[in-house]
């Protein structure tokens, strides 16, 4: 049991028809990608080729901010707004597309880059799973 899923399940108020475990896996996988995106840019301006990389690195860089703020709305339940939560997930969902995209094609390259990819597949995945079941 993750740290995600025991907040969850203590929280004193209903949570609604929300699916726990699609909320546990996005929070988890929001948190993730944040933290490899970092990491990536990081790697990415400790690259030789730093200059061809600038557009990664931005990319990189936003879609952490996206999701950072996304585990974080996602980790709130009190005065729950669907709508919100709904935007912020499809927001996510296409930050982790775009930066899945951008450093796919430095995969080959950089591996690095082919790990931050998977984080924002795995990602953007979670986001989807979590829009679909929210109805």
């Amino acid at each position: 049991m993750t740290h995600v899923t025991s907040m969850l399940e203590t929280y004193p108020k209903d949570l609604g028809g929300v699916d726990r475990q699609k909320l546990a896996e996005c929070i988890a996988a929001c948190f993730e990608c944040a933290q490899t995106c970092t990491a990536c840019a990081d790697a990415c301006l400790s690259e030789d080729m730093v200059a061809e990389l600038t557009k990664c690195i931005r990319t990189n860089l936003d879609c952490a901010d996206i999701c950072a703020t996304t585990g974080n709305v996602l980790s709130r339940h009190t005065g729950y707004d669907a709508n919100l939560t709904r935007a912020v997930l499809q927001a996510c969902q296409a930050a982790c597309k775009a930066c899945g995209d951008e450093c796919a094609q430095h995969a080959e390259m950089h591996e690095h880059c082919r790990i931050c990819a998977e984080a924002c597949r795995r990602c953007e995945q979670a986001c989807a799973d979590l829009i679909s079941s929210l109805g």
